[in-house]
């Protein structure tokens, strides 16, 4: 292996050729225990599931599909415009337990191991900010992970995803159908809309998740919006 950030390979055989370039990073937890487990099926032909690398709790990072190849870790998502974003993807397993198995805080070893593999890929593909994103943010009418205690500030703070945005302008939006389209203008899926609020709250106001829209959260996005419209966020 010529990745020093990688310390074992178990080549699974769910993958196949890109049909785009890869400019996004897509983040989940396995929901599975122990790691072997969730290692079995992601290496599973009969399970048609993958994903480029898996971070142990202690901080080992497992490559399973080589970066080159597409990886069948997003399933049917939407971002930005992409449909197929397993083709424009790097997907990190990270072995947690996730909602269904005891949810708790992710461990610090494996946010450590997760940081610097993060930092080598966002350089190497030149990977915007905006486009680390999680599971729930590409299928949030499906996926929750990886979920509210997932520590987004710590990658923020190595410039490695969109921080939380500090709020300049207040609450722009007239009504619910303005947020939903702004939200979309954003990169969200919004045909299922309470489960896009869902996502979008796990993601930029994790202390409350509940569906439902209010003034902060129109303030988080049109923050948001603006921000990338001032070019300050790639």
């Amino acid at each position: 292996m010529d990745d020093e950030l990688v310390h074992r390979e178990r080549l699974s055989p769910n993958f196949n050729d890109r049909a785009l370039p890869i400019s996004m990073v897509v983040l989940h937890y396995t929901e599975m225990k122990p790691v072997e487990t969730a290692l079995d099926r992601l290496c599973d032909p009969e399970a048609q599931v993958s994903a480029h690398y898996l971070i142990t709790e202690e901080g080992e990072v497992t490559r399973l599909v080589p970066e080159e190849k597409r990886a069948w870790h997003a399933g049917a998502s939407f971002w930005r415009g992409h449909k197929d974003v397993n083709s424009a993807s790097i997907g990190i397993e990270l072995d947690h337990p996730g909602h269904a198995l005891g949810y708790r805080p992710f461990a610090e070893e494996q946010i450590d191991a997760l940081i610097p593999l993060l930092h080598r890929i966002q350089r190497q593909y030149d990977i915007p900010r905006a486009n680390v994103v999680g599971h729930s943010d590409v299928a949030p009418a499906r996926k929750t992970d990886p979920g509210e205690l997932f520590p987004w500030d710590r990658l923020a703070e190595y410039g490695l995803c969109l921080p939380r945005p500090r709020i300049e302008l207040g609450d722009p939006f007239d009504n619910d159908g303005a947020f939903y389209l702004a939200l979309e203008r954003f990169g969200y899926d919004i045909t299922d809309g309470h489960k896009a609020v869902e996502a979008f709250q796990r993601r930029w106001r994790p202390e409350r998740i509940n569906g439902e829209i209010d003034g902060q959260l129109r303030a988080i996005l049109f923050q948001l919006l603006l921000d990338r419209d001032r070019g300050v966020t790639r």
